[in-house]
């Protein structure tokens, strides 16, 4: 081996994986953050329309009763679920699918994708400041749609990235669009987020301490 090819050999290794790895991020969207779809059985989907009708009188006329004793509710609410025994329904089966559904959905709403976790990225969004500096925004939330948590609802907790950046980007307009390029952590938080009325907690399930923000289209 030359003494050339010794030194670029050495150069090579010399280099820390994390630097080699910022220089050239993966430029990714924002269905990227979200992990592969899990199958959830659901077995609601061979139910009727009327017998669907029926669940919901059963639980309204259920939890009406638990909350005042109402025994006319309770009797409405039997007899209902006698008609869809007769049909070979499991009400309480379906009820509990239900709730397992609801959490599944819920879990899948925040969880992340390890395949992004710990590398270098580039992903454009919008800014919705938290703090500010000398007239810049130093943490920020990166969501995916103009009016995300303020003026629609807060997107999924894996839809949306902390971002705390100490050098701060000028913000000119609310909900700036900017590229955040750096590596993705996987980190739950609950930030609060101001309105012109107080404050709401909004999950979030990703963070970043970026290498460069820099405004979309320059």
């Amino acid at each position: 081996m030359t003494m050339f090819a010794r030194l670029v050999l050495m150069l090579s290794l010399a280099v820390p994986p994390g630097l080699a790895q910022a220089a050239d991020p993966q430029e990714i969207s924002w269905d990227t953050l979200a992990p592969p779809a899990a199958v959830i059985e659901n077995p609601f989907e061979t139910i009727t329309y009327d017998q669907m009708d029926t669940l919901r009188q059963i639980l309204r006329f259920e939890t009406g009763a638990e909350q005042s004793d109402d025994a006319e509710a309770r009797t409405e609410a039997q007899a209902l679920r006698e008609q869809l025994s007769k049909d070979g329904l499991d009400v309480d089966g379906l009820f509990a699918a239900r709730v397992a559904i609801m959490e599944k959905r819920e879990a899948a709403a925040s969880a992340v994708n390890e395949d992004i976790v710990g590398t270098s990225v580039r992903l454009p969004g919008y800014m919705l400041p938290l703090k500010f500096k000398d007239r810049k925004a130093v943490e920020f939330l990166l969501v995916p749609t103009v009016g995300a948590c303020i003026h629609t609802p807060p997107p999924p907790a894996n839809q949306i990235v902390h971002v705390v950046y100490p050098e701060g980007i000028e913000v000119d307009v609310l909900f700036r669009p900017v590229w955040i390029t750096g590596t993705m952590v996987a980190q739950s938080s609950v930030q609060d987020v101001g309105y012109v009325d107080g404050q709401a907690p909004v999950s979030v399930s990703y963070s970043m301490q970026p290498v460069l923000v820099e405004k979309y289209g320059g």
